[in-house]
């Protein structure tokens, strides 16, 4: 549905703007307090849970209903039946069926945190514990931006929005397809994605799983750049398993979770559910059926490795219930996103949100940015552990926007600033200020004040909050024209990662060679 550290000399240099803004991730990536690239995925600030623990007992008993009196379909692959018959499941025909509470034990051997390595150790980002790492969108067909309109996207505008992500302080992971670049076959164009994640960025990635041998390209184009030693005891990438709700593993997908698993790499396993399509309109029910389904998909990693590295998340909505178009940012979604976020928390697995800056918005406006806002707030609160979609998404993920892209990364900084709290010490409690400006006196000159201005507060890129007279006589820009400046901007300044030679002629050659096995496929 959404479908040996060899090359680690790279080094991020990037130019500042805005009084000592800069695009690289280092101790000068926050315009405000100062930030080490670890500090910039930790949270300070405790998860927030509304349900209280009778209801929580109550939806992992509805789980568990489900998975012992409907079950799961395991569709074409005999493999992954037999791992479940082998462990004491019901399996009958292509169902398998849990007695209550057997589920939730064969998920106890998947590892609470770890860490997911990236080419530049310095972007490795931990998934569990007190940490959280946003991602952009993922799978949109078409990208838009003001200039050229809505059209399907290429590898080029892929090239280009992997280059912003590594630009950008506030996403902490590459990716994976975060746009479908229909230029190039369908049967080879993973190669491209997976050679643009790793020579155009060194942050963490995804690789394709649209069939278990484009999953196993994807893992042997890793090993080129990290060693299989390295990758039989570390994770450096993410597979995206999507379950065909309600209830449904189809072969590509199972087959592509067992592939990812066996090479000890990390699973996130996502149940799609809109509510009153592809399970209940009432949320409680589409809460437990996601943990049942993605339960059952942690399960199967941990068959076939125990303690593959996994995350359980979710993509969810709701639907207008007149007309059937999905809408985002609703509080009957945000609810399950933080509901979610509570039940795989005690299930002792990281967790991906199902919200993120998702909206229904065909344009970077008004709506665009309040269902975004709306949802991405639920989900930063919720003590998710990965946020995908935290930017550029548009038309119920059917776009990427090039100007969404950048007014989304512009409010991630401002969530990844609110989740650090603030600090009390002295030099806060700013004392010495007082002695100084005096009652009826302002604190501008103060010493305090001139020592901690440049980082006192979140500078933001893209609002203009100039007077309205400044603002007409530079010609009345909107928020998504001046992001379209400002996207510019990140290309332009934008520079490539350093890579061994020899390691990307090696990249190279695989890729030239498997393209040269198989004829273009295009649909």
């Amino acid at each position: 549905m959404e479908h040996k550290m060899r090359s680690d000399k790279g080094v991020q240099k990037r130019s500042s703007r805005r009084g000592g803004r800069a695009s690289r991730v280092s101790a000068e990536a926050s315009n405000s307090v100062q930030f080490t690239a670890a500090e910039l995925q930790h949270r300070s600030i405790p998860a927030y849970g509304f349900l209280a623990e009778k209801q929580l007992q109550a939806l992992e008993a509805q789980a568990d209903w489900i998975l012992s009196e409907i079950g799961v379909e395991f569709r074409g692959d005999d493999v992954a039946l037999a791992l479940f018959r082998d462990v004491g499941a019901t399996v009958k025909d292509q169902r398998v069926c849990f007695e209550p509470g057997h589920a939730r034990e064969l998920c106890s051997t998947a590892l609470r945190s770890y860490k997911l390595h990236a080419r530049d150790p310095r972007h490795s980002v931990t998934l569990g514990g007190d940490n959280i790492v946003l991602m952009p969108g993922y799978g949109s067909p078409f990208v838009t931006d003001l200039d050229k309109g809505r059209r399907y996207a290429t590898l080029e505008d892929f090239q280009n929005f992997v280059k912003m992500t590594y630009a950008s302080p506030w996403l902490h992971h590459s990716g994976g397809t975060v746009c479908e670049p229909v230029d190039v076959p369908v049967n080879k164009r993973h190669l491209d994605m997976v050679y643009a994640h790793l020579r155009y960025s060194a942050k963490p990635f995804m690789g394709s799983v649209t069939s278990p041998e484009r999953a196993q390209d994807s893992i042997e184009m890793a090993r080129l750049v990290f060693g299989r030693d390295f990758m039989e005891k570390n994770a450096v990438i993410q597979a995206n398993i999507n379950v065909n709700s309600p209830l449904v593993f189809d072969d590509t997908m199972s087959g592509a979770l067992r592939v990812y698993a066996e090479a000890n790499q990390c699973v996130a396993v996502s149940p799609a559910i809109f509510g009153g399509a592809m399970g209940p309109v009432s949320q409680a029910a589409v809460t437990a059926q996601t943990l049942a389904e993605g339960m059952v998909g942690i399960a199967l990693t941990q068959l076939v490795r125990k303690g593959c590295p996994t995350v359980l998340g979710s993509f969810h909505s709701t639907m207008n219930l007149k007309s059937g178009a999905l809408t985002f940012g609703t509080p009957e979604a945000n609810l399950s996103t933080m509901a979610l976020s509570q039940l795989v928390r005690r299930l002792g697995i990281p967790v991906r949100s199902g919200g993120g800056q998702i909206t229904s918005s065909n344009a970077a406006d008004g709506q665009a940015m309040q269902d975004s806002a709306s949802a991405m707030w639920a989900t930063m609160i919720s003590g998710a552990h990965q946020v995908w979609h935290a930017a550029g998404w548009l038309e119920g993920g059917l776009t990427m926007s090039y100007e969404k892209f950048v007014m989304d990364l512009d409010h991630c900084g401002m969530m990844m600033q609110m989740l650090h709290g603030f600090p009390v010490n002295d030099e806060t409690l700013a004392r010495d200020s007082y002695l100084e400006a005096g009652p009826g006196e302002n604190f501008l000159s103060t010493s305090h004040t001139m020592r901690n201005f440049a980082s006192a507060n979140y500078q933001s890129e893209i609002p203009d909050t100039g007077p309205y007279e400044t603002w007409a006589e530079n010609g009345e820009l909107s928020a998504a024209q001046r992001a379209n400046s400002r996207w510019k901007e990140l290309l332009a300044e934008y520079e490539m990662p350093q890579m061994d030679g020899s390691i990307d002629e090696a990249l190279i050659d695989f890729m030239a060679r498997r393209k040269a096995s198989m004829p273009d496929e295009w649909y």
